[in-house]
């Protein structure tokens, strides 16, 4: 068990550790599995038949219509009926009735919350229902996450918190088998590949577009194996995949919640309306036709839906008359044999089934459309504020991760006071669930969402005070000064260009040596002022460009030189071209538009002009359609864009530090334009908002670049911020499409880029959080920014997606950042890649009143050396008090890059600077088992093994490889 745990110390020692607690281990790994849960558990199938296994369960949404809080307390029942405290209840309540029942569980965030209201005796109970295969959990993770919004890092981390409180609280039998995403509207390839390396068996959906789904039926293709990486060596990344019959709900006319209007089973022979006969030869006719569509001799039945159970005894009373009057007719011939059942039960018939030839599949399924122009594309840009904050969210609780190791006891409790991550923590996860980042929520559960959020930036903002105290060792002088702290979780140096609201005209900057920084002072923009009403009275902007050692800080010293008015404004003039040693960008002196980009280096220019549209939402009067844009649906009225402004008025700024062009499209879009002096990439900084509605006409805001590149139709995007898809205009990889929405069924998901090349060129743009975009046009990309609708799409939210608040009654403005490099296609990625993790681990910027006394340590960089460029450091975080959680990733794909995708080596030993690594194991993905202990069903043949890590110590990463350790550390 401890064969693969490194150690500095005799093992004698080390078991004793494991032994009284100081090196705690996952739970699940302890014990060894009882014989009576997990595929142990299942009920037999009668071979030569066609079993039907029956999963009861309930679908729990972590937020939708009612926010968490609501849906478990069974609050707002004027909203919807939902309480999941008493679904829980209840269904405790039956299994113990009947030792045959099944049921399965999904979210752990509400399961943890109703587990923490138990009883002792209540826990023990459960427990046992566990440990007996009775009550099962299914996938496992806080939430069940969207795949089109969400970015890989915080999905790693939600599933990471459900499976682990599921180990800590009930060992191996807690551990699911199988993934479970019911629910989300479209699946991701990179969510199937972490499905993989965290040790599932399979996963289960219930959506995917109409089109794929007719045909599958058709060719008996609802079960296939998923290859969801072209990097990673089969099988690790193989994970088999089933498409559920019904969604995930029952099959019509079998519904028995209390939510239900279908008839109860009457038998009662001496009742008129006795009905045992008519239900059961009903039943038959159903399986009978899903089997057809399905390869082997197992089907499977979803039995329960949306916060169903609630009264758990209405479904089971019905499902056991179920099970036993159609098992009945076996005696008179019938080959139909029903079972309680789980998915992983079913799967592992599959497994034994003689392993029928499931197809492989390669691509994704996106976009998902439940009809010819219902494509479920909008929700990839809804709620763009709400998704810029859980992006940046996401990178404030990595840097609270990291500052609670390199702190220790002291980042917990310290000078500033009492903070944790938990908060932080818990707060990301629920908004991973596929009605939250997604933005298909009502408003008022939106709401809720940042609550949450803000309340874990409050926790971890004591955490990384205290941590930045006791690394400094500072205490402030006072002064009219003030520093600059600036914090880089990478695991390489990162530039950065710092902008400061200020009042003052003159400033002088120094860095952690005291040497001269050049700083320049600007007049803030009219462009953006309308979202910075908050910044007080700053009529200024202080730019300077800073550089921060890898995960570490480094200290920037401010003092003001000169009050007094502010600099010139810039003038409105004819655009002047920017430049500096990378790139030129020119612009169009008739229109002030972009005109061209071009890379110094690589002496490559295209053809580049950029502009704002708006498409105009269906109001439901469409003669093809009746449906409208909402929350989830991007519909628009026809495939012509309106544009905003054909010119923009412009003003500009040039000095030593940035060069920018400002540009005006409308009171309610505008943009800067700019370049840093040692910038690779030029930043498009766009501002959209309050979006006019007043002449009812809903709109969805795009910027569209169109280029000289002769893309032929193609375009690529990330998927979930890891590997990258092409797309093609008009197709789909694995069935053949008919095109009924030539806009929105050509639109993806966009987690952090997207680009257009051809052999020479290569344009990325880097997105600052989740976007829908497209290539409608050769040499075009397109990307949504904003949307504003006047109706609903009548999926179940209710209520139009037309954001306002108290600060902006009139509507939501927005601002980003789209971040473009142009670069040849062999060697784009060694540009993207580092730049897209710049963007989603930016630095963390921290602000101290006066001077610095002369014995605090200004820089600090918890690491030795900067990791190579190949790896990405994804997690450190505290696991117990003296164990870490680690993780390393190879950020490159193999195709990426000829320099880069390559294996690469790191010692941990040589890893921190302010840890000494005593023990080392490695586990799976989500950290939840041993990596040596992890087996997964076979489904098809592997490649042989290749060669291994060179020492304990030295670990090998390639290609887009993530590995994942527990390391026993001590401060230094």
């Amino acid at each position: 068990m401890f064969s693969k745990m490194a150690t500095t110390v005799h093992t004698p020692f080390v078991l004793l550790l494991f032994q009284i607690g100081v090196f705690s281990l996952p739970v699940s790994q302890t014990p060894q599995e009882s014989p009576t849960c997990g595929y142990k558990s299942c009920h037999a199938i009668k071979p030569g038949m066609l079993n039907v296994h029956l999963v009861p369960h309930t679908h729990d949404d972590v937020g939708w219509l009612k926010t968490v809080d609501q849906y478990f307390y069974g609050a707002r029942n004027d909203i919807q009926h939902a309480g999941v405290q008493y679904i829980l209840d209840s269904v405790v309540d039956q299994l113990l009735k009947n030792p045959d029942r099944r049921f399965i569980y999904v979210e752990t965030a509400f399961f943890y919350r109703w587990w923490k209201r138990q009883s002792g005796d209540m826990q023990d109970t459960v427990k046992q229902l566990v440990d007996e295969g009775r009550l099962e959990f299914v996938n496992g993770g806080w939430c069940m996450s969207d795949e089109a919004t969400t970015h890989y890092s915080a999905v790693v981390d939600q599933m990471t918190i459900g499976l682990r409180f599921l180990n800590d609280t009930f060992g191996p039998c807690g551990r699911p088998r199988v993934a479970w995403h019911i629910d989300p509207f479209g699946h991701a390839r990179e969510h199937a590949s972490v499905f993989a390396q965290m040790g599932y068996d399979g996963f289960f959906f219930g959506r995917l577009d109409y089109q794929d789904r007719s045909r599958r039926k058709a060719s008996r293709e609802q079960e296939m194996v998923w290859r969801a990486s072209e990097s990673l060596v089969p099988p690790v990344a193989d994970l088999f995949t089933g498409i559920l019959p019904n969604g995930y709900n029952p099959p019509e006319g079998f519904c028995w919640d209390q939510l239900c209007d279908d008839p109860p089973i009457r038998d009662d022979p001496d009742l008129e309306d006795y009905n045992v006969e008519d239900v059961v030869s009903k039943f038959l006719t159903v399986a009978q036709e899903q089997a057809k569509v399905y390869k082997t001799n197992h089907i499977i039945m979803t039995m329960g839906s949306d916060f169903q159970y609630e009264n758990a005894n209405l479904w089971y009373k019905n499902l056991d008359k179920l099970i036993r009057y159609v098992n009945q007719k076996q005696v008179n011939g019938s080959n139909i044999h029903v079972l309680y059942s789980t998915p992983s039960c079913y799967l592992q018939e599959l497994s034994l089934s003689g392993s029928p030839y499931f197809p492989m599949r390669i691509d994704d399924f996106f976009p998902y459309a439940d009809a010819a122009h219902d494509f479920w594309t909008g929700y990839f840009t809804s709620r763009p504020a709400l998704k810029r904050y859980e992006r940046i969210s996401n990178s404030y609780l990595q840097i609270c991760n990291q500052m609670e190791v390199l702190g220790g006891p002291t980042s917990r409790n310290g000078s500033f006071g009492v903070g944790n991550s938990d908060t932080m923590k818990k707060a990301m996860a629920v908004a991973q669930h596929h009605d939250a980042v997604s933005g298909t929520e009502k408003q008022h559960v939106a709401d809720d969402y940042a609550r949450r959020l803000a309340n874990g930036w409050t926790q971890c903002q004591v955490l990384v005070s205290n941590t930045l105290a006791a690394l400094s060792g500072s205490s402030r002088l006072p002064s009219d000064r003030f520093s600059v702290n600036v914090y880089n979780p990478l695991a390489r140096p990162v530039g950065w260009s710092v902008r400061l609201p200020v009042n003052g005209t003159a400033y002088a900057v120094t860095d952690s040596s005291g040497n001269a920084v050049d700083c320049q002072v600007v007049p803030v923009s009219q462009a953006t002022v309308v979202v910075r009403r908050d910044r007080g009275y700053a009529v200024n902007e202080l730019l300077f460009q800073v550089r921060a050692p890898p995960m570490g800080y480094s200290t920037y010293s401010v003092s003001l030189l000169q009050k007094g008015p502010p600099p010139a404004s810039p003038f409105p003039r004819a655009p002047k071209d920017i430049q500096n040693k990378f790139l030129k960008v020119t612009f169009d002196p008739e229109t002030g538009l972009l005109s061209s980009l071009s890379n110094l280096e690589t002496q490559q220019t295209v053809r580049l002009s950029q502009n704002f549209y708006w498409y105009n939402a269906s109001d439901g009067n469409n003669k093809d359609s009746k449906q409208m844009s909402g929350a989830y649906i991007f519909r628009p009225n026809s495939s012509t864009t309106f544009i905003i402004s054909k010119t923009a008025k412009i003003e500009t700024v040039q000095n030593s530090v940035v060069q920018e062009v400002r540009q005006w499209f409308s009171p309610w879009v505008s943009q800067v334009v700019r370049l840093y002096a040692d910038s690779r990439v030029l930043e498009l900084e766009w501002t959209v908002g309050p979006v006019p509605i007043g002449d009812n006409m809903g709109k969805e805001v795009i910027t569209r670049f169109d280029t000289s590149i002769n893309s032929s139709g193609i375009f690529y995007t990330d998927s979930n911020g890891r590997e990258v898809l092409q797309r093609r205009k008009d197709y789909r990889p694995t069935w053949t499409l008919t095109q009924t929405e030539p806009v929105a069924g050509n639109y993806y998901p966009i987690n952090s880029r997207a680009y257009i090349k051809d052999e020479k060129d290569q344009l990325t743009v880097v997105t600052d959080r989740s976007q829908g975009g497209g290539s409608i046009q050769d040499g075009s990309l397109e990307i949504m920014l904003h949307r504003r609708l006047l109706h609903d799409d009548v999926r179940g939210v209710g209520e139009p997606l037309n954001e306002a608040s108290d600060l902006y009654p009139e509507g939501l403005v927005v601002r980003g950042r789209l971040l473009l490099s142009l670069n040849p296609p062999a060697v784009a990625a060694n540009t993207h890649r580092p730049l897209a993790q710049e963007v989603v681990l930016q630095p963390l910027i921290t602000f101290t009143e006066g001077l610095l006394p002369p014995n605090t340590r200004p820089e600090f960089s918890g690491l030795q050396t900067a990791l190579p460029p190949a790896v990405h450091l994804l997690t450190v975080s505290q696991w117990d008090p003296d164990l870490v959680l680690l993780r390393l990733e190879h950020q490159y794909e193999a195709r990426d890059s000829k320099e880069h995708s390559q294996p690469v080596t790191v010692n941990l030993q040589k890893l921190f600077a302010t840890l000494d690594v005593l023990g080392v194991s490695e586990m799976n993905l989500s950290a939840n088992q041993w990596k040596h202990e992890m087996t997964r069903l076979d489904w098809k043949k592997p490649l042989p093994k290749t060669k291994g890590d060179p020492s304990v110590w030295e670990v090998t990463l390639k290609p887009m490889e993530i590995r994942t350790f527990l390391l026993r550390v001590r401060l230094r």
